[in-house]
């Protein structure tokens, strides 16, 4: 399981175990996070499930597709160079635990 915390736009932390193979995004959505809406529901279309990764947490995580990159220019808060979609972080065995800050806003 990978435990992944949440910082919330108004600081609270909240934190889920996420199964191998299951997305970050999804693992958000069935634990009530309201602040990912993930309109698409993961199809990397809508950029509703940005997040910003803590560093050096970054790190851990697979190398952004084109697709990904490309969606991140269209967020509704300004990206940096920790943000990624939630949808595709995918929770594994080699990834102990993920600190994501969510954005003020996903539209």
């Amino acid at each position: 399981m990978t435990k992944v915390t949440f910082v919330t736009r108004g600081s609270a932390e909240i934190s889920v175990d996420v199964a191998p193979g299951v997305s970050v995004m999804q693992a958000a959505t069935d634990n009530g996070i309201r602040d990912i809406l993930a309109d698409c529901g993961g199809q990397r279309q809508c950029a509703t499930c940005h997040v910003h990764v803590r560093v050096p947490d970054v790190t851990l995580l697979p190398i952004m597709t084109e697709d990904e990159d490309e969606m991140l220019d269209i967020t509704a808060c300004e990206r940096d160079a920790d943000s990624r979609l939630s949808c595709q972080i995918i929770a594994s065995d080699d990834l102990d635990e993920l600190v994501l800050e969510l954005p003020e806003r996903q539209r």
